[in-house]
């Protein structure tokens, strides 16, 4: 049995509704979508001729965003739910009515003998009950961000409804989060996942938590730096929770959209545009190992010593996450808390947040600082770079982040500053020069810590050793950097204080 499989997914250059708030006939709406049909229809032959098992596409790239509830109208189709019944768009394009997008995409997967994960707009009548408590809008139909998939034939296998909406106007929330799943006969079982959802307990740790390894992941991602850029967060989810990330992104520059990867916790191939590049697509395709333990058996946790290979034992578990057996036998590194928090600390906002900071003054050392209750812990040596002049600050985060999303963090960010000037601490950065050989560490109170290393220019850096004991202590070393450093970073979500 074959324990690869590649993989591709595709950034695409969306061509955009200039005029999103004015409804369009299903007519219109359809001409616009066959654009982006046409590109993908050319993207998919080009995955197939390079051997992909599996594609997926962005979110949004069908229709783009910021559609009103009723100007998206023109652009929804309803999509028969898979689970209930079997249909193939393509062989049946008579079944339904105004499925247009569905038939052209069954019939990319059947053409092309791959799996598609595609995203689209669907709109499900609902019954529009007296009883106050019903979830069903005052218009009678429900319009969800939907992710849809099709079998190599063409046959629909599974339909997602988006749970953690972004300022989307035009969608509901699902009454129930779905957690949704399907097989494919090369890899196993894949979940699926879209944008907003990967900061969120649901559907992305429940996912993950049944023992799903495999998660795709549609997005029309905005890069916020210096914690949360697009293929930043992509791997740092990956290696956290242990797990194979497919992430197809949108490239859409006037909204800083771009960032797409296939990543497990071992590699990553990416792209991402700098500024200045060509505005245009890119199809990434990688081979992959199936990490879908009931498809190599149990023993694919012996693949996993790569990232985490100074482990006593191997820190991975079905999960991906520590359990008491195999964390608590490593040695803990010095106790942070015996290094007293530097003196000098200063407030300064990060993605406005209110960070706890202590400024890097010495070419090597220990610093340590605290927000709270929540220390962090930093080891390092920095190695500047020809005359060139930078800060670096080690910053803390323990609360409530409350702009555009609400969700509870504990964070450890080691940051280059934009200036020279504490008060610069925080803010967005793209580039840097000094590298640094690191040894980063917190005490969290969740298991779910997601880490990074940014180097200059997105250029990402897989960490040489991560650990994670059993009390909640995890280590990040790192040295040999082959650029600048931009953020080190340990994103811990407290997905237990959310509702508080």
């Amino acid at each position: 049995m074959d324990s690869w499989y590649v993989a591709a997914v595709y950034e695409h250059n969306l061509i955009l509704n200039p005029e999103p708030d004015v409804p369009l006939s299903r007519l219109d709406a359809l001409q616009h979508m066959q654009k982006n049909l046409d590109i993908y229809e050319e993207q998919a032959a080009q995955a197939a001729q390079q051997g992909a098992q599996i594609l997926v596409f962005p979110e949004d790239g069908l229709h783009g965003f910021n559609f009103s509830r009723s100007s998206i109208s023109g652009y929804l189709e309803t999509i028969p739910d898979p689970q209930q019944e079997s249909w193939n768009p393509c062989t049946e394009p008579g079944k339904y009515n105004n499925t247009e997008v569905l038939q052209r995409l069954s019939c990319m997967a059947r053409r092309n003998k791959l799996y598609l994960v595609a995203n689209m707009a669907d709109l499900q009548p609902c019954p529009l009950k007296t009883d106050p408590t019903s979830s069903c809008p005052s218009d009678g139909r429900w319009q969800f961000n939907t992710n849809v998939v099709f079998r190599s034939d063409g046959l629909l296998v599974a339909r997602y409804h988006k749970h953690n909406l972004f300022f989307e106007q035009s969608f509901d929330t699902p009454p129930q989060p779905e957690i949704i799943t399907f097989d494919t006969p090369f890899a196993g079982r894949f979940g699926l996942m879209i944008c907003f959802d990967i900061l969120f307990y649901e559907p992305t740790v429940a996912l993950v938590e049944k023992g799903v390894r495999q998660l795709i992941f549609p997005t029309a991602w905005m890069n916020t730096l210096p914690l949360l850029d697009s293929v930043q967060f992509q791997q740092a989810f990956s290696l956290g929770a242990n797990v194979t990330l497919l992430a197809a992104n949108l490239r859409k520059d006037q909204y800083n959209m771009r960032g797409s990867g296939i990543y497990t916790p071992f590699s990553a191939t990416y792209h991402h545009a700098q500024k200045g590049d060509p505005e245009e697509g890119r199809l990434l395709v990688a081979r992959v190992p199936v990490l879908d333990p009931l498809w190599v058996g149990k023993n694919v946790t012996t693949k996993e010593g790569v990232v985490r290979s100074e482990s006593t034992s191997s820190t991975a578990t079905d999960s991906g996450f520590c359990n008491q057996e195999s964390c608590s036998d490593s040695p803990p590194p010095e106790n942070a808390s015996s290094v007293p928090p530097s003196s000098a600390t200063f407030i300064s906002s990060m993605m406005f947040d209110p960070f706890t900071f202590v400024l890097l003054n010495e070419t090597e050392g220990k610093v340590n600082v605290c927000n709270g209750t929540f220390c962090c812990h930093l080891q390092y040596r920095w190695l500047p770079q020809g005359d060139s002049k930078e800060l670096y600050a080690l910053g803390a985060f323990a609360g409530t982040h409350t702009v555009d999303g609400r969700y509870a963090l504990q964070v450890c960010a080691l940051v280059r500053c934009a200036g020279l000037d504490a008060s610069s601490c925080g803010q967005e950065v793209e580039e840097a020069e000094s590298k640094m050989d690191f040894l980063l560490e917190g005490k969290f109170g969740t298991r779910y810590v997601y880490p990074s290393v940014l180097a200059s220019k997105m250029v990402l850096e897989q960490p040489e050793h991560l650990e994670t004991t059993a009390d909640g202590r995890v280590t990040m070393k790192h040295s040999n950097m082959t650029g600048g450093l931009v953020t080190a970073c340990l994103y811990g979500r407290m997905y237990h204080l959310d509702n508080e």
